[in-house]
């Protein structure tokens, strides 16, 4: 994948925001209405893709799915399918003709650079880093504050923990897993620098002792949307070099199937320049639906 495009997007869509003076929750439907873009609801029957970009001569029109029942979701389609609209060179690769249909399966989950593409830009649009960075100055870490910053965006619960653990600079990490594995992890700058710090990767056990193992056990947990709170070792999670405790977070996803851990710890990043490539790289691989 080509990493400075896929910044490059985020940066396009986080420059709209502000030459658009656009302010918290960003108002895709308006965005789409002043470029005369009609955006339509998809009946709750049709499923299989989370949007569509419909192109008619010099004019556009986006229909989305609403067998989804988050707004987060739906909102992150819209912007996905801006993506394609505003984004250099995206028209013209999607179309071949001045009249056609292209869908989308928007949430991060494509290997295909023009669909990841615009997901960055629905990500920097829908939470452009500027307001943010702003909006989590108010609050402490952990998931309260994670759930305040999905309200304020209108997003998802894993789309703004991703966010937050990408732009904070205390020590955050986000795991999604499904059963006794992960189904993908992300952390912060500050933990990454960690000595001995490795990667959590899909499909790797969730740590043996860890409150969110224990949580999945039992299903129930997961399908009441039920939540826990109690302590963990980075060490136990990320073969940190040093003992590191931290605050576990789970919190059941219902019928999405999974559960999304939030860990905090009270540690402040060090010194030193971060790694640009894995930065991009652990903000790419995460393959998440937008609940």
């Amino acid at each position: 994948m080509n990493e400075a495009k896929l910044g490059n997007a985020e940066l396009i869509a986080e420059k709209l925001v502000r030459d658009e003076n656009l302010s918290l929750p960003i108002d895709v439907l308006a965005l789409a209405q002043q470029r005369d873009i009609v955006v339509e609801a998809k009946p709750e029957t049709a499923r299989g893709v989370s949007g569509m970009l419909i192109r008619s001569g010099e004019r556009y029109a986006i229909a989305y799915a609403t067998n989804v029942k988050s707004q987060g979701f739906r909102r992150f389609s819209i912007a996905h399918e801006l993506g394609h609209y505003f984004l250099p060179g995206h028209p013209d690769a999607l179309f071949k003709a001045a009249y056609g249909v292209h869908e989308s399966r928007a949430g991060f989950g494509s290997g295909d650079q023009i669909e990841l593409e615009a997901d960055h830009f629905a990500a920097g649009l829908l939470m452009p880093s500027h307001l943010f960075a702003k909006e989590m100055g108010k609050y402490a870490d952990g998931l309260a504050a994670i759930e305040k910053l999905a309200e304020t965006c209108n997003t998802s619960l894993t789309a703004s923990a991703i966010r937050c653990a990408r732009l904070t600079d205390t020590a955050v990490a986000i795991v999604m897993s499904v059963g006794l594995s992960v189904e993908y992890s992300f952390a912060s700058k500050t933990i990454r620098r960690l000595k001995g710090y490795q990667h959590l990767k899909k499909g790797a056990p969730l740590p043996h002792d860890s409150l969110t193992r224990q949580f999945n056990v039992t299903a129930s947990n997961v399908e009441h949307a039920k939540r826990d709170e109690g302590q963990t070792d980075l060490m136990d999670w990320f073969h940190t070099d040093d003992e590191i405790e931290a605050t576990e977070e789970v919190l059941g996803l219902g019928d999405y199937g999974k559960t999304l851990t939030v860990m905090t710890a009270d540690i402040r990043e060090e010194d030193g320049d971060d790694d640009d490539a894995e930065v991009e790289r652990q903000w790419r691989e995460p393959k998440f639906s937008y609940r």
